[in-house]
């Protein structure tokens, strides 16, 4: 969360000519109900089986960038058939600069709300080495927050 996936995602969608899809924006036109309340209707494990089939559907696109939530890579097999299909990158940024994003954020997030500054960086903190044997088996990582399109687009053509 606030690591900038969907921002980077859509610049280098546009910079390298493809299509852009936010998979949680996608997820959400396909069952007509946004993120939040997916969580609170019907769980955390019902939204993973639904982030589950939008990935499996989304990697039969071809000539696309996607920006996944983040806690996609960490459910199933999910990292196996992102690496198998595409070109995965971590967006490894200092706890510190995401709690900064998503305390100025608008957007709704059911897992952080009502946390203080100091709760969320542990939060944040936590998730992070929760996650990392997921994220690690990225092909990429990027762990500055400024990187630019061309620096990124060399990385990517490198494979």
């Amino acid at each position: 969360m606030g690591s900038g996936k969907s921002h980077l995602g859509r610049n280098l969608s546009k910079y390298l000519g493809l299509q852009f899809v936010d998979m949680d924006h996608y997820i959400e036109k396909r069952n007509h109900k946004t993120i939040p309340q997916i969580f609170t209707e019907e769980g955390e494990s019902e939204f993973r089986k639904k982030e589950r089939k939008a990935l499996e559907e989304l990697s039969e696109f071809t000539n696309i960038v996607i920006a996944t939530g983040g806690g996609a890579p960490c459910f199933f097999d999910n990292i196996d058939l992102m690496n198998k299909t595409g070109k995965t990158i971590y967006l490894n940024i200092d706890p510190k600069i995401l709690a900064e994003r998503l305390l100025k954020s608008k957007t709704e997030r059911p897992l952080i709300k009502g946390k203080s500054k100091t709760e969320l960086i542990g939060f944040i903190d936590d998730t992070l080495k929760q996650r990392h044997s997921f994220y690690s088996q990225a092909q990429f990582q990027i762990t500055h927050p400024d990187i630019n399109l061309e620096e990124v687009r060399k990385m990517v053509s490198e494979i």
